[in-house]
């Protein structure tokens, strides 16, 4: 496993219309670093966004699509994103504010 460090953890947050809605119930989505572990990740945004507690992290694989043009065959980026829920008492991000 690499060494990966609490600022190499969240790539970018997800920005769709279904993480938009969640975001009312304190959840939101981040693409990760494909080898990291759900205590990095929460590790990662208690550090990154202060006054934040995480109270729960919830990781998926997303496999990359076939594609194809012509004949040639070729697959899209594999990657993994992560949602994170934050308790009750915990600040917002403000990432997502102005959106």
């Amino acid at each position: 496993m690499a060494d990966i460090k609490y600022y190499d953890v969240i790539l970018k947050p997800v920005i769709t219309e279904k993480s938009m809605n969640d975001m009312a119930s304190k959840k939101y989505a981040f693409y990760v670093h494909p080898e990291a572990t759900k205590i990095q990740i929460k590790q990662a945004v208690e550090k990154m966004f202060e006054g934040t507690k995480v109270a729960s992290v919830n990781t998926m694989n997303c496999v990359g699509k076939t594609k194809r043009r012509g004949y040639t065959f070729g697959k899209t980026n594999a990657r993994k994103k992560a949602i994170v829920q934050l308790t009750e008492e915990s600040k917002e991000i403000e990432i997502f504010a102005g959106m």
